[in-house]
């Protein structure tokens, strides 16, 4: 059994990518499901696929421990006490759903892993061509997406301004873009810590992550001497061998 489960989670095989696919897409749709059902009260219906969703982060949780090389190193992640949050607050509502968001944190440990890269770049040219591009924005979105939640799981209920997911991402965009209206406030003590927080650390990383985005730091250009791929936008030299290489732009940089 623990053989067949480093198969799936760790071997280079179609069936292996597959199963890697299908936690992704799985990741996605918990995402959006958490996002969603902020909006509408939380029902029998609801409850009941939270307890599914539930079963599967821990059977997934389980099977990543079995196969651990050093499961005490494993502790050590941050993105393991995401799941570990996550799978509480599937099972025991009454922790609070909201710290579901944490899950996105899992799905962006799940595009970062060698064996996911390496097949997306195989099966998607678009993505070989632009991988800088897509993973800033991945970055960006997961980084709007925690924020966002962070609000939502310790305003909702206690603030009235802050109803659902579109409210809480409302006050983090126009916090993070410094615009500020001033129509939603976070309340209490610690909402007031949480808007100084984001407005600190969160501008400084949106800022540098919306230039990565637009203003990649490097560009991938293979040198025909030594094979190094990422380079300066404005190289002429490749840093390693020092061989002359011909970066395709638009005009100068």
């Amino acid at each position: 059994m623990q053989a067949k489960l480093k198969t799936l989670y760790e071997d280079d095989t179609d069936t292996a990518h597959r199963f890697r696919y299908g936690l992704l897409a799985f990741d996605l749709g918990t995402i959006v499901f958490v996002i969603v059902t902020s909006f509408f009260p939380h029902t029998r219906l609801v409850e009941a696929i939270d307890m599914v969703l539930g079963v599967v982060i821990l059977a997934d949780f389980l099977a990543r421990l079995a196969i651990a090389r050093k499961k005490s190193r494993m502790f050590l992640s941050p993105a393991t006490w995401a799941d570990i949050a996550a799978i509480f607050s599937f099972l025991a509502p009454i922790t609070g759903e909201a710290v579901g968001f944490l899950r996105i944190l899992r799905t962006l440990r799940l595009l970062h892993t060698y064996q996911l890269l390496a097949r997306l770049r195989q099966d998607f040219g678009y993505f070989r061509r632009h991988e800088d591009i897509i993973l800033a924005t991945i970055n960006l979105l997961v980084f709007l997406f925690v924020t966002t939640g962070l609000i939502y799981a310790l305003q909702h209920g206690v603030n009235p301004e802050i109803r659902n997911y579109a409210d809480a991402l409302y006050f983090t965009v126009t916090t993070l873009t410094t615009t500020g209206f001033g129509d939603i406030t976070l309340t209490g003590t610690v909402g007031r810590l949480l808007s100084v927080g984001v407005m600190i650390f969160g501008v400084t990383l949106f800022l540098r992550l919306a230039q990565v985005l637009f203003r990649p730091a490097k560009v991938r250009q293979e040198c025909q001497k030594c094979g190094l791929t990422l380079h300066d936008a404005d190289a002429v030299h490749c840093k390693h061998c020092g061989a002359t290489i011909r970066i395709k732009t638009e005009g100068n940089v």
